[in-house]
């Protein structure tokens, strides 16, 4: 916290979790886990902030799951929390941003391709992707396994499952940073990322629709609504966003928590050599 009582990010710090709550206070990025405990035990288990335009907080299983389910009166169509309006919608992010009847048309579409059958086809390259990270990395005293090696492999799995060129990962990497770090306490950063990333997609897209092949872009303009109208080109590069920054990101963080696990904790890594066969409870529970 600086002299002037601010935050790291330059918030003023959280008086009251019940009344004033704040996810980017650094007690609760540190460990938020007291804080929901607190919230939970109260005489009103729902928060409330008036930063971030207003919004509220249940904590209660029982609560978040009426609400999730609750489509009368409560809506997905904006999944981000920030300080200042949106701009004009540009299609979401289907499903997460759907409600009902364009929620399951748009959650069954994504599920064919991400099928156990399928995602067993991507094993070979995946390998070969990581080998090839991981001969680049062999024989140096040291490295930045999070950013030579596991920010790259869903970037580049991902490209080849939308079919667009691998040399454009390092683009996808950079919106993601501009996404899920930057655009945390700058919304414009954000906004100006998902345009690009907007754009960019356009131009495959409009290919796509002219001579379609067996690539996930391709699949997308083909699903259709139950009214058995086709996807909007919105709704396909919304789902196509979120793909690319959901996937990945959640991916490359998992598998670099995952290695710095291993490196903190010696035992495990060398149980793990030890006995193989754990290797896929293992990564079940990384």
């Amino acid at each position: 916290m600086s002299a002037d009582g601010t935050t790291p990010h330059n918030r003023p710090p959280v008086t009251d979790w019940l009344t004033d709550w704040d996810h980017l206070d650094p007690r609760w990025t540190s460990d938020p886990v007291p804080i929901w405990d607190e919230i939970r035990k109260s005489e009103c288990p729902v928060a409330h902030t008036d930063r971030f335009m207003g919004a509220y907080l249940p904590v209660r299983y029982k609560d978040i799951r009426d609400i999730a389910y609750d489509t009368e009166h409560f809506s997905s169509r904006n999944v981000l929390i920030r300080d200042n309006p949106p701009p004009v919608s540009g299609g979401g992010a289907p499903p997460i941003t759907s409600d009902p009847p364009r929620h399951r048309p748009a959650r069954m579409a994504l599920l064919p391709p991400f099928t156990p059958a399928e995602v067993e086809k991507l094993v070979p390259l995946t390998r070969s992707i990581c080998n090839e990270l991981l001969d680049a990395i062999v024989g140096r005293e040291t490295c930045d396994a999070a950013v030579e090696y596991a920010q790259h492999i869903p970037v580049r799995v991902i490209a080849h499952m939308l079919g667009i060129p691998a040399e454009d990962g390092e683009q996808f990497r950079v919106w993601i940073h501009q996404i899920a770090e930057q655009g945390v306490t700058d919304a414009e950063v954000t906004d100006r990322a998902f345009a690009e990333m907007t754009e960019y997609f356009r131009g495959f897209l409009d290919k796509r629709r002219a001579a379609p092949g067996d690539d996930l872009i391709s699949y997308l303009t083909r699903q259709t609504y139950t009214d058995g109208s086709p996807f909007k080109d919105n709704h396909v590069l919304g789902s196509v966003r979120l793909l690319l920054v959901a996937g990945i990101d959640t991916t490359w963080s998992s598998i670099g928590s995952s290695l710095w696990h291993l490196s903190r904790t010696p035992a495990d890594r060398d149980r793990l050599v030890r006995e193989p066969q754990l290797i896929p409870t293992s990564v079940e529970e990384f």
